[in-house]
């Protein structure tokens, strides 16, 4: 099985400072992507950033972008968020009812698609979009705000993902979104989770350096 990977969401960062976080999370090799939690205040109920931030900040870092849009009709906003950084752009399945020609307009910049399921959603949902897809992203809370604890009933969702993926024969990565902490670390990887996003246990913490370290340390293990 291969090693989970850590995607940090710079959600609770301080953004007067992101290149001390873009130093830290560069600094662990268990980050393979900054997560950019994109919000809209309609399909979720609060606002973060747009394109124009994710864009100024392309280059600041070696890190690959891995974007989450939030938002209704996302086909409106993709190319917004590509960049030569950005490795994946993933979007709702809830957000859109043309999924499909969502996914295959990310695919047509040359960047990855995700596909996000909420937590009441099932992965059947994407039945028909597997083949294409490159991450399914569970969220593992209701999202819209950083903080909240697990649903452990998303731990099932990853399971039953991963045995659909051996069956079919597929290769998408299968991400986690939502409460991912030092406590839960170890089932998140053997459910079968791929890519964690987690953010304010680590970037809330009162040592950020520490904690990504205990982070890198369970990955190791797990």
């Amino acid at each position: 099985m291969t090693k989970a990977i850590l995607s940090p969401s710079i959600l609770t960062a301080d953004y007067s400072n992101l290149s001390k976080t873009f130093r830290l999370l560069e600094s662990s090799p268990a980050v393979g992507y900054i997560h950019f939690d994109v919000m809209d205040g309609n399909f979720v109920p609060n606002i973060t950033f747009g394109g124009p931030l994710v864009r100024s900040l392309a280059k600041k870092t070696t890190l690959s972008f891995d974007v989450h849009l939030m938002v209704d009709y996302p086909e409106i906003y993709i190319e917004d968020f590509v960049t030569e950084n950005t490795e994946y752009i993933t979007v709702h399945a809830e957000a859109t009812v043309h999924l499909d020609r969502v996914l295959r307009q990310i695919k047509s910049f040359g960047v990855k698609c995700g596909a996000a399921l909420n937590p009441a959603t099932p992965p059947e949902e994407l039945d028909y979009v597997l083949d294409i897809v490159d991450q399914v992203l569970i969220m593992s809370v209701n999202p819209g705000y950083g903080g909240q604890s697990l649903i452990p009933s998303s731990l099932g969702k990853i399971s039953d993902l991963s045995k659909l993926r051996e069956e079919r024969g597929l290769d998408f990565k299968i991400g986690i979104d939502g409460g991912v902490n030092r406590k839960n670390l170890t089932g998140v990887c053997h459910a079968g989770a791929d890519i964690i996003v987690t953010g304010s246990a680590i970037l809330d913490s009162k040592d950020p350096e520490a904690e990504l370290a205990a982070f890198n340390e369970l990955l190791k293990h797990a």
